[in-house]
């Protein structure tokens, strides 16, 4: 019941508005499915589908109306995939390359995602919306050179053009511009062939194979293998547009359309409703997971060095002996105990110093997702600036304020901690204290964490070193030493269980040589598959990379060029925002971004207020593009 004073309306319960989202999305892949069985989950892993059951991303606790558009593209893609996919045709008539079944399978599912959008508007926005955001997140709008840009990416939206008539999404276009002209002078005939076989996967599949032939990818069919399956393709035909058309109406990408899906099928959305909000991450097994589609992702290339400048002749001479481990397997559970508990005697000196920097922290992030107003409205809290006209007339309604949220992604931060041997002592005791308190600190305002480290298995080569001694002393090897890369918390990994961790660092021995470049990398690629729309790369080092191994048979800036080459590649072509923080040692000359500490004692202070710092820039670009609505 309201108290004296509050003339607020009753507010709904949170997250009401976003089960009801869950419960429409729901039954409208179902309806599209045509699989009133379909499993629809949310959850922050990746968006993934495994036979009837589809997990999509969850959606931003300040969902705009892009995210929503995006998380429906995402629905309708998948349940499109669902009704008109034939899985045994599709292996039958797979080519054998890796290059070539990855085109294959991109061309496939832009036949299905046109199915739907020929005859569905709003199936057609939802699609074009989540493929503008895909292209967007994977760094494609400015890509230049061709070893850089997917071809079946590519040969995917031109597909898609040729299909709709839509044009290629904006994230998109340069792209498809680099492999256009090759594309049309090889298999340009059989491009504007598959408009007439859309229906029909079987013979789509047929004509992929013919485009595939003449870009010299993949084999023809041969003659035995299409009387084969022709023999099967009466009885495995997709349903295609007619299951399509019977399974929704007009999906207009409007809200109200979901909303009389879900009022018109009532029994389905009883189910629907638990199934869309009480699913988590362990909806789609390990096992499902790995053959799942996730049409929201573009593919990347696996290897993290094809990006780097082609003057950086930056090589590994193994690694076999390379390790990513979890802190806990490097250490028993008790004495994982006993350390931790020495860095809380630690921590209770310095809790009170870096506790009110991290509560100045706490309260600008919590600040900025509060902090503008709506004037003159029908309702909300009496406005003291107002409350003239109330006395001059008593019948003017707008005289009253509320609170509105402004824009603030959800947002993902990587503390990549330096675990070399130069930062025993005071400098590793700091930079646990300050990882545990901002962790917590930014947990507690919705931010995930993940807190790397970074050292070597070995002084002076290890295993890595042995084995070219053996081979002769092979010239120019390059990084000569064994990685140990530690994950002290995951991201989705709830500081509670994690806390633990961190008292690792205090054990003596862990701490031996540093190559930033690669443990840059490592956590680079970690983060740009995490699902949050902005991401926060920190480093803290006191010093450059050091390696005596690898450094005594190669130039002396080896490792250092490495890891400049690796800054400009994130800085200049990479969504994640890179800072640095460097310990005793100027780090500003290697980053854009970066802040060099003198002392130790002054790492808590440097990290939030970098920390805030970017939020605060971030708040600024809102506050220009959007304003503050206010009274005239």
């Amino acid at each position: 019941m309201a108290g004296p004073g509050d003339n607020t309306r009753n507010k709904p319960k949170a997250g009401s508005d976003t089960d009801g989202f869950k419960r429409a999305v729901t039954v409208c892949m179902r309806a599209i499915s045509g699989d009133k069985e379909m499993e629809v989950g949310f959850a922050k892993d990746r968006p993934a589908l495994a036979g009837s059951r589809a997990r999509l991303p969850e959606l931003p606790k300040k969902a705009s109306k892009t995210d929503i558009a995006i998380t429906r593209g995402i629905g309708d893609s998948m349940a499109l995939k669902r009704a008109c996919h034939d899985a045994r045709i599709h292996t039958k008539l797979a080519p054998e390359g890796k290059q070539a079944r990855a085109i294959y399978d991109a061309v496939e599912q832009a036949r299905v995602e046109a199915i739907g959008s020929r005859v569905m508007q709003g199936v057609a926005d939802n699609i074009g919306t989540m493929l503008e955001d895909k292209y967007a997140r994977a760094n494609l709008a400015d890509v230049r050179d061709k070893a850089d840009a997917p071809i079946e990416e590519a040969l995917a939206l031109m597909v898609r053009e040729k299909l709709t008539g839509r044009p290629v999404p904006k994230s998109g276009e340069r792209m498809v511009d680099l492999w256009r002209p090759w594309v049309e002078e090889k298999a340009g005939a059989d491009l504007e062939g598959l408009s007439a076989k859309l229906e029909d996967q079987q013979a789509f599949a047929r004509v992929v194979r013919d485009m595939l032939a003449s870009m010299e990818m993949a084999e023809e069919l041969g003659d035995d293998q299409e009387t084969e399956d022709s023999d099967d393709n009466e009885d495995n035909q997709p349903q295609g547009e007619e299951q399509s058309e019977e399974g929704g109406e007009d999906d207009s990408g409007a809200e109200q359309s979901q909303s009389e899906d879900a009022e018109s099928s009532s029994d389905e959305e009883q189910s629907a409703e638990t199934e869309a909000t009480d699913a988590t991450s362990d909806d789609l097994s390990d096992d499902d997971d790995a053959d799942a589609e996730t049409p929201g992702e573009a593919r990347r290339n696996d290897n993290p060095f094809a990006n780097l400048s082609k003057e950086v002749d930056y090589k590994v001479f193994t690694t076999a002996f390379d390790e990513t481990v979890g802190a806990e397997d490097l250490c028993e559970e008790e004495e994982l105990d006993r350390l931790r508990a020495f860095l809380d005697k630690q921590l209770a000196n310095l809790s009170g110093v870096v506790g009110r920097l991290a509560n100045r922290l706490q309260r600008r992030l919590m600040a900025q997702q509060n902090r503008s107003w709506d004037f003159d409205l029908e309702e909300g809290y009496l406005d003291p600036a107002r409350l003239v006209r109330v006395v001059i007339d008593p019948m003017q309604p707008l005289s009253f304020k509320q609170e509105r949220d402004t824009k603030f992604r959800d947002t993902v931060v990587t503390l990549v901690l330096d675990n070399s041997g130069s930062m025993r002592g005071r400098p590793i005791t700091v930079a646990a204290t300050c990882a545990d308190i901002l962790a917590r600190t930014l947990e507690r305002c919705g931010v995930s964490v993940e807190i790397l480290g970074f050292t070597t298995r070995a002084w002076k080569g290890g295993q890595a070193r042995e084995k070219w001694l053996k081979e002769g002393k092979p010239p120019n090897p390059g990084r000569l030493n064994d990685l140990r890369h530690i994950i002290y918390k995951s991201a989705d990994q709830p500081w509670r269980r994690a806390r633990r961790n961190l008292g690792l660092m205090m054990r003596e021995g862990l701490l031996k040589e540093n190559i930033d470049g690669e443990a840059l990398l490592w956590a680079h690629n970690r983060l740009i598959g995490r699902p949050e729309q902005r991401k926060i790369l920190m480093m803290i080092s006191d010093g450059a990379p050091v390696d005596d191994s690898t450094l005594s048979v190669n130039p002396g800036n080896y490792l250092e060029r490495h890891l400049r080459a690796v800054i400009e590649l994130i800085e200049t072509r990479s969504p994640v925002e890179l800072l640095a923080i460097g310990i005793g040692h100027d780090v500003t000359r290697y980053y854009r971004r970066a802040v060099t500490i003198v002392d130790a004692e002054e790492l808590a202070g440097a990290m939030t207020e970098q920390l805030a710092s970017l939020f605060a820039e971030e708040s600024a670009r809102d506050q220009r593009r959007g304003g503050f609505r206010r009274a005239s």
